[in-house]
This record gives structure tokens, sequence and C-alpha cells, in this order.
């Protein structure tokens, strides 16, 4: 099996992307993976798949296969890719798309400056929605973690996060606590993890370690979480800079039942073909 791809990335988080609809895919975990492999295969973060849609309401339906080989609900750093793939690609002509997702349905927008906007549905922090093992939904949880009590925020943008507030984000003991929580018996299907630092009400630093691919350069998912977690603590104001090890992300969000919005820049980097 020969099959073209396109590598992108956003922020320093790369994706290898296959257009599924003008060629026939069908991929097992196993080959997921060795496409992943820095090594052996092409290498990238997560794989993306460009499929029609199974529902009249979207345009396209995206697809998002972690570098371990599991497909996963959403990737915000992928999303923004997925929109400048299939306008550069001619797959359509339209700035803005509906796209389906395994969490529902979200809004891509290329901008005239060449950034991309992604409409990333409203935050959930009901604990069922991660999911995350809690009596009731609350800001902030208490996380045991090897006999240490961890302040967290549990937030769903479409895929699980756990976010904790440091110091220092290039301090944080990333490399340690990230796998540990990732697997924690309180998150049943694991969890992304975010280690936020507040730099002022519209500035925070952040690192992620995404699950099932370790620590990346850019999550875009996690910045919207840590927002999210920020602005219902009152550390953070409606509009914030999210500084990530690979670039920025401008997130906005208004609060309660709106959208929340993540704006930022996705690029290609070369083409190629694989033997499968």
């Amino acid at each position: 099996m020969l099959l073209k791809f396109t590598k992108m990335h956003g922020l320093g988080n790369d994706f290898v992307v296959f257009d599924a609809i003008n060629q026939a895919i069908q991929l097992s975990p196993e080959q997921v993976r060795f496409i992943a492999d820095r090594r052996f295969g092409i290498g990238c973060d997560q794989l993306l798949l460009v499929e029609r849609p199974q529902t009249s309401e979207a345009e396209f339906r995206y697809r998002i296969f972690n570098a371990d080989g599991g497909e996963v609900e959403q990737c915000g750093n992928g999303a923004r890719c997925f929109a400048r793939f299939v306008h550069d690609k001619g797959l359509t002509s339209h700035r803005d798309m509906a796209v389906e997702t395994a969490s529902g349905i979200i809004v891509l927008s290329l901008q005239d400056d060449g950034q991309v906007t992604v409409n990333m549905g409203v935050p959930r922090m009901d604990p069922a929605s991660l999911p995350f093992q809690a009596d009731k939904t609350a800001t902030r949880y208490n996380l045991d973690v090897q006999g240490t009590n961890y302040s967290i925020a549990a937030i769903s943008m479409g895929n699980p996060h756990a976010v904790l507030r440091v110091d220092d984000v290039t301090r944080a003991d990333v490399a340690r606590l990230g796998p540990l929580i990732e697997c924690h018996p309180r998150f049943p299907k694991r969890v992304n993890v975010g280690f936020m630092q507040v730099v002022d009400r519209g500035h925070i630093h952040l690192r992620v370690y995404e699950r099932g691919a370790a620590e990346t350069l850019a999550c875009g998912t996690g910045a919207c979480a840590a927002m999210v977690a920020g602005f219902i603590q009152g550390w953070l104001n409606n509009v914030v800079e999210v500084t990530l090890p690979g670039g920025k992300l401008v997130i906005r969000w208004q609060g309660g039942d709106n959208p929340l919005y993540m704006t930022g820049p996705a690029t290609s980097v070369f083409e190629g073909q694989i033997e499968l």
C-alpha cells in the first residue's frame, strides 16, 4: 500500500496528514506506530486523517491517532493543520468549515494573515465528561500521586485535561509527574497533563504531557484547558496569550456556555509517499 502524505506542524506539535478521501486508507495501530516512529518511520506526535463526513452538518470528518496507535477525540493544533491542508489541497474553497470529530462538530476559520481560528466548542467541567472519578463538579480537586497531594483542575475540551499551576514551568517535574498523572486510576481513559505558570492576567506559560505522545512542543487543547482552568479560578482575563515551548497561541473565552476560540499558525513542512 503506497500512501501520499503531508508533514505539518502547529508550533512544533507535528503531524502526518493523509487525504483519505482520494486514496483508500485503513491503518492498524501497528502501522500508526510505525509511521509515527522518528527513527524507522516518518515521525510525528499525531497522525491525522481527512475523511468524508458521516453527518450532513459537516464538510469533513477529522480523525486523530496518537503516536502510540490509539485514536483520540480531539487535537487543537491538528485542527489548525487540518484546515490549512484541506484548503491548500483544493478539497474546499471555503475559509470557514464545519468539521466532524469524535467529540462533536468544530468550526475552523482561515484568517487573512495565515493564522487559523478554531471554535473549540464549550469547555466541560463535569467529571463524567473526561471521565474523572469525583463525587461532584469542582473548580479544583486534590489528587494523590504516590503519597503527595496535588491541586488540579479537570477540564474536557472534547478530550481530557488535568491542569496544575506551577511557579516556573522550566523547573516543573513534567517527565516524572506527567506519566504518573496521565495513567492515574481516577482517570480511567488516561489524561493530558498541563503545567501552567501564570505570568499575568493575560499571559501564561505552559508545558503539556500528552496522553499517548509524552511531552510535546505545543498542545492546542491543552492551551484551551489551561486558560479555562485559570479563568474559572479568577487568575486570568477572557483573552489570554499562551506561550508553549513551540510558540504562542491566543485563547478567547467569555465563560459559561459560550464557545472557546483558539488562534494560531499551521505550517506545511514537506510531502512524500510511504509504502506500508
